[in-house]
């Protein structure tokens, strides 16, 4: 009934849609920025071929990458990417969590899919769509049995990757920034309205998206396991979209300069972008022990949500 109505208002929504610092949650979550990064998984081409590939075509994703961000989604598009039967987006389109694009209607983001071949899958990818009230809604509508791949991570380590994230940021920016103490905490008590923590109340996202689709076709990658031993979470996936086996563990060894794994195909190898894996700061042990205690509860109302638990501190 969700998807229908939702389908039944498309054109309305997609026509009238509000500005995007309108679009709140009931927890002031507001719309993720984007997150650039020029490095660009092995099939995908920053350009448009001047004449596409005979027997390609343009087609809507079979599987969208959800989120969530600061939790590996470029590693998991990036490995995803070395399967033949994949053809994967080259940018974060943002087109289910910015109401400017989705006004842009459906055609205007099919164009921005890759080309592909009949036998392959489109995978897009953004973050940002798993924190987004109305995306859950919106890819209903579009296709109610197309499969969500969501990779988290611990909630807290998500905290402190987001926080690093914005702090290089605005350094290359040359913008003031503050140590992540004074973001954590307000007036001696944990700062709960901090976006970045809002972020990581994975419960309550999700509870939104199990509104629309049934958690079978939602599939979890442990974004920690995957950093450890990529191979395992990748057959997974291989899996959960039907894909034949064709992922092995040639396709990635460790580099042991960058401390993680980078990715070997097609005679070629390549490790993520050096804005991947930023050390993280140090902070205030008190400062940390109150977050993890904070996420505990989200946490445990999480596992029971999607029935199954991770080692998260």
């Amino acid at each position: 009934m969700a998807c229908f109505l939702a389908s039944a208002f498309l054109l309305v929504l997609q026509t009238y849609a509000a500005p995007p610092d309108f679009v709140q949650d009931r927890y002031d979550i507001t719309l993720d920025s984007v997150d650039l990064d020029p490095g660009l998984p092995f099939n995908i081409s920053g350009h448009e071929p001047s004449h596409p590939p005979p027997g390609t075509s343009k087609r809507a994703p079979h599987s969208i990458i959800i989120g969530v961000r600061k939790g590996g989604t470029r590693a998991l598009l990036e490995m995803l990417d070395i399967h033949p039967e994949v053809a994967a987006a080259a940018t974060e389109v943002h087109f289910f969590d910015w109401d400017e694009n989705y006004a842009k209607g459906f055609e205007w983001y099919r164009e921005l899919m890759p080309y592909s071949y009949p036998q392959q899958i489109t995978v897009e990818k953004t973050p940002g769509y798993f924190t987004s009230a109305l995306a859950p809604e919106r890819i209903c509508a579009m296709n109610s049995s197309i499969k969500l791949l969501l990779i988290l991570r611990d909630p807290a380590e998500r905290v402190i990757s987001d926080y690093t994230q914005v702090y290089f940021n605005r350094l290359e920016n040359h913008k003031p920034v503050q140590a992540i103490e004074n973001l954590l905490v307000r007036n001696g008590a944990l700062n709960i309205r901090y976006k970045a923590i809002q972020r990581s109340l994975y419960d309550v996202h999700m509870r939104n998206w199990l509104r629309y689709f049934p958690l079978e076709q939602i599939h979890i990658v442990d974004g920690d396991a995957l950093i450890r031993d990529p191979l395992p979470e990748l057959q997974r996936v291989e899996h959960f979209l039907n894909l034949p086996p064709r992922i092995v563990s040639s396709n990635f060894y460790f580099n042991q300069t960058k401390g993680f794994y980078c990715i070997r195909s097609d005679g070629r190898e390549r490790c993520l972008h050096e804005s991947k894996g930023r050390p993280h700061p140090a902070v205030n042990s008190t400062v940390l022990q109150q977050l993890r205690s904070y996420l505990q509860e989200h946490n445990r109302t999480f596992f029971r949500l999607v029935r199954r638990t991770f080692d998260w501190q």
